[in-house]
């Protein structure tokens, strides 16, 4: 890879930014102070460095997002903040989308990424790979919801779902409850419920596939995956 690509690439300003670094004598490979911006590095092999900083090349970036209410999942709007707008400068520059969307008043775990071939791995509807989240409920949710949800329920447009695993935490005229799901329709939490003639009032998603919410994570904040979070999410 080219010297001035990696260090753009690795949030170091722009082709024109770096020559300038590499005028200013702040760019080493191997130890050696380097002028030429075409020149050619493995930096898996070599130790490039910038004003005495180690260059950690990595081509992924895997962030797990507490997602806030009011937030939308998506990388650009015209109205709306957007999840990548809640990144760094840095976390921004590797051009990372959100995986799959959690409605606007929806929190929760969402996983962003720029890594293409897994965020398919985790959207395809033959993968099955499933959701749980946890919902508040106006309404009494009962045994009957239990097996209706099990057996799939038929949304307003048709739809029949898949079955879901509804968990009672609490029943009353307010209820909470868990659902996991292995489908991602518009709404689907929301509508499910609608179906059986009750209203959700606050939704969160707790986990996809083996990626479980970091509890420590306040509304907004992010974290990389640890190493281990993203070789079970890779191998699922």
């Amino acid at each position: 890879m080219r010297l001035d690509k990696l260090l753009a690439n690795m949030g170091y300003g722009t082709r024109k930014e770096v020559k300038q670094l590499l005028k200013q004598k702040g760019v080493t490979v191997d130890g050696g102070v380097v002028k030429d911006a075409s020149m050619h590095v493995n930096p898996d092999i070599q130790e490039v460095s910038v004003f005495g900083e180690r260059v950690e090349y990595t081509e992924f970036i895997y962030l797990m997002m507490n997602k806030p209410p009011g937030v939308i999942s998506a990388t650009e709007d015209h109205i709306d903040k957007t999840v990548i707008d809640l990144l760094d400068p840095l976390a921004q520059h590797f051009k990372p989308f959100p995986v799959g969307r959690l409605d606007k008043d929806t929190e929760g775990l969402l996983l962003i990424t720029n890594d293409g071939q897994l965020a398919h791995n985790l959207l395809s509807p033959k993968k099955h790979v499933p959701k749980t989240y946890y919902a508040k409920i106006n309404g009494e949710v009962t045994e009957s919801d239990i097996e209706a949800f099990k057996q799939g329920v038929e949304l307003d447009d048709g739809y029949v779902t898949k079955p879901g695993e509804l968990v009672i935490l609490r029943s009353g005229p307010s209820s909470e409850i868990e659902l996991t799901i292995q489908e991602g329709k518009f709404h689907q939490v929301k509508r499910m419920f609608e179906s059986v003639e009750k209203t959700v009032t606050y939704l969160k998603r707790l986990s996809m596939g083996s990626l479980k919410l970091d509890e420590q994570l306040n509304l907004g904040d992010y974290r990389e995956l640890t190493e281990e979070e993203l070789n079970t999410l890779k191998n699922k």
